[in-house]
């Protein structure tokens, strides 16, 4: 996930005075969605190893999140959802039956070795980063574990548990009066969408596949 303020006028800050800040936790690539699982958080490792070798690091403010705290993430999940997400294991499945099905927890979204943490990790950046933002510290902040657009209030979707763009936008909300979110994922933002339809403070525009393909939405008529 990539967030930017606007310039204070056109033309007057160039690409190579623009701060950077790029948020980075080394955990985040341990954790494993399955075996054969599309999703793999490892990908972020790879990706920052090539941040690393090409030198890209010193261009940036290199931070590592702050733990967001269950508490925030409750600024747009339920309380129910944020609950189960915390106490749900590998080892206690078969206690929660009923709390898996409501909040579509299974196949596509797993439940595996310390879910709850990797969330933390991933939504951590993205309010980090949206904070840097708001301080005026950062022109541009980047956390590639972020992103994770399908989660809705109380329900995981499309690998995607706790929905850290919805927050982030939610932070920027405390200072700026509108805000842009582009998705160019090849999937619809759905998540992000649904979340700040009724709000004209938000504005989200999504480039996706359309058609027979996750999650169906977002079709080219909709405005």
């Amino acid at each position: 996930m990539t967030m930017e303020t606007e310039p204070t006028s056109t033309g007057s800050t160039s690409a190579s005075s623009r701060r950077v800040s790029y948020f980075y936790d080394a955990e985040v690539g341990n954790y494993h969605y399955g075996q054969g699982h599309p999703m793999k958080p490892h990908r972020v490792r790879m990706t920052h190893n090539l941040v690393v070798n090409y030198g890209l690091y010193k261009k940036m403010d290199v931070f590592r999140p702050r733990l967001l705290s269950p508490t925030a993430m409750t600024r747009f999940h339920s309380d129910d959802y944020i609950n189960f997400l915390k106490v749900i294991t590998p080892d206690n499945m078969t206690d929660y039956t009923r709390q898996l099905q409501r909040f579509n927890v299974g196949e596509d979204c797993p439940v595996f070795d310390g879910l709850f943490e990797f969330c933390q990790l991933y939504t951590s950046g993205s309010i980090g980063g949206a904070a840097r933002l708001n301080e005026d510290s950062a022109d541009i902040v980047i956390n590639w574990s972020g992103g994770l657009h399908h989660a809705k209030k109380a329900e995981a979707s499309g690998f995607c548990y706790i929905n850290d763009c919805v927050l982030a936008i939610l932070e920027l909300l405390k200072k700026h009066e509108r805000v842009l979110y582009i998705d160019i994922d090849i999937h619809h933002g759905d998540g992000v969408e649904e979340a700040f339809y009724s709000t004209n403070r938000v504005m989200t525009v999504s480039f996706h596949k359309f058609g027979e393909y996750f999650p169906g939405t977002g079709d080219v008529l909709d405005i």
